[in-house]
């Protein structure tokens, strides 16, 4: 789960970068999931929605995203499209999202 502040854009955001479609979603919430799949892949919470606690009520600040996937040289001209930087090793790099999260990309 990832809280966010800016949920529309973040929806945006990952759904397009990961693929991902709207499964579930209010004002506050949103379940992300791969195409076919009837489990959320990535739910996104309004950071300050009074059913998160208060002690969880705070922005994401950083992430490591895993992925499967087998257009490896297709996800990673999406994602350099996107702003994203390849680490040292060929199967990692990193990008930020809306809500300035710093996301570890490593594909496996």
């Amino acid at each position: 789960m990832i809280c966010t502040s800016r949920m529309d854009q973040t929806r945006s955001f990952y759904g397009r970068l990961f693929e991902l479609t709207v499964a579930r979603a209010t004002p506050w919430y949103t379940a992300l999931a791969r195409t076919g799949e009837r489990h959320p892949t990535l739910a996104l919470l309004d950071h300050t929605h009074p059913a998160l606690p208060e002690a969880f009520r705070t922005p994401m600040r950083a992430v490591r995203i895993a992925l499967d996937v087998e257009d490896r040289p297709g996800l990673w001209e999406s994602l350099a499209a996107d702003g994203a930087v390849r680490g040292g090793d060929p199967r990692h790099g990193s990008l930020v999202d809306p809500n300035g999260v710093r996301i570890d990309v490593q594909v496996v």
